[in-house]
């Protein structure tokens, strides 16, 4: 919980600084949406704590300054874009409906997130890792997307720009969505050679990031 408290504090000071100041903030709907959703995100998973145990038995090299942007992206899109909201720069998106579908991207991918975490438990992993014992997951969540974690994130980011109407964080998004391309092809590899033909079956009747459309006879 005091992590979740400390990531809304700092995603709150962000989007102050964005904004023009606290009192900006205090007023904005939007803005107060995202921090609550994203602490009751961050509650929940303080509750729930899907990861237990992190014991790799494969794992895939993956650059530092890659790996660091995953996790820093995401934080600054919302303000970014929250700037450009203020400045009236690059305002594409600026219409009430397009800006709660945002808020609304983010609750969605911020739930799907925890529920692909929840569903992985101890095999979740912030690198490209396969678990001792691991098992290879096809049910629930993962029976028609490969990669919903992923969708997850990519939602939420893409929601964060969305939120403010502004396309100034649209780089940032564009940006986070190639390296979750490169990372989802190095855990595919991983996985292939971990899991072999069961994997290869499993991917040829599944999306990566969305449902892939069956054809009948």
């Amino acid at each position: 919980m005091t992590g979740s408290l400390a990531v809304t504090a700092l995603d709150a000071a962000l989007l102050a600084l964005a904004l023009g100041g606290v009192d900006a903030l205090l007023v904005h709907g939007r803005a107060l949406a995202l921090l609550a959703i994203g602490f009751v995100g961050g509650a929940v998973l303080a509750l729930v704590r899907p990861v237990r145990t992190h014991d790799p038995q494969a794992t895939s090299a993956e650059p530092k300054l890659a790996f660091v942007a995953l996790f820093v992206l995401p934080l600054l899109v919302p303000p970014v874009a929250a700037l450009g909201e203020r400045l009236q720069v690059f305002t594409w998106f600026a219409r009430p409906a397009i800006e709660w579908i945002g808020v609304a991207l983010v609750a969605l991918g911020l739930g799907i997130r925890i529920v692909a975490m929840a569903t992985l438990g101890s095999r979740f992993s912030p690198i490209v890792a396969v678990q001792k014992g691991h098992a290879l997951e096809t049910r629930g969540i993962y029976a028609r997307v490969r990669h919903p974690g992923y969708l997850g994130s990519a939602l939420a980011c893409a929601g964060g720009m969305l939120a403010f109407g502004s396309a100034l964080a649209l780089p940032l998004v564009l940006l986070f969505g190639g390296l979750i391309r490169q990372r989802i092809a190095r855990e595919e590899r991983v996985l292939a050679e971990h899991f072999g033909d069961a994997y290869r079956r499993y991917r040829d009747r599944t999306g990566a990031l969305l449902p892939t459309v069956r054809r009948g006879p």
